[in-house]
């Protein structure tokens, strides 16, 4: 199924969800005292929105009866890596140009742990037509924005 089946304000404001990410990469792109502020915007962002997806997949999760520890364990780790993604900086750390790649990676990767609730929740509760294809959208667009941030740092 085509994202066009799904309700045109969850795409669109899905999609916008990239842009603050856009524009922290023209603010490092520019130079200047944004730049150090954009960096560190795109970090905080990028770990906000993978804790986001945890939270997500461990509703997703209940509603759908998967009961199987893994996923939640799972559906944890985004916020505790955003979180050590973000902690270098607490103690004083350089900027974050490995955390930013890394940070990118996982968002690339995230629409795999959506396909894994979907095959394990199938029976109970169904993903609408066309968001996995959203979600690779959303997560490409956004990692490797994210990625791109973190190779100016």
């Amino acid at each position: 199924m085509s994202i066009t089946s799904l309700p045109r304000p969850l795409v669109v404001l899905g999609l916008a969800g990239i842009l603050p990410q856009a524009f922290c990469l023209f603010m490092a792109l520019s130079g200047g005292e944004a730049r150090w502020t954009a960096l560190a915007a795109a970090c905080c962002y990028a770990a906000l929105i993978l804790s986001f997806l945890g939270g997500l997949w461990w509703m997703a999760g209940l509603l759908g009866g998967v009961t199987a520890p893994w996923f939640h364990a799972l559906a944890v780790l985004p916020s505790l890596i955003g979180w050590a993604m973000l902690l270098p900086w607490c103690v004083g750390a350089p900027w974050p140009a490995p955390e930013l790649v890394t940070l990118g990676l996982l968002l690339l990767a995230s629409p795999l742990a959506d396909r894994a609730l979907a095959r394990h929740m199938a029976q109970n509760l169904a993903l609408p037509p066309g968001w996995q294809q959203l979600r690779v959208i959303m997560a490409s667009g956004l990692g490797t924005l994210t990625i791109l941030v973190g190779l100016l740092a």
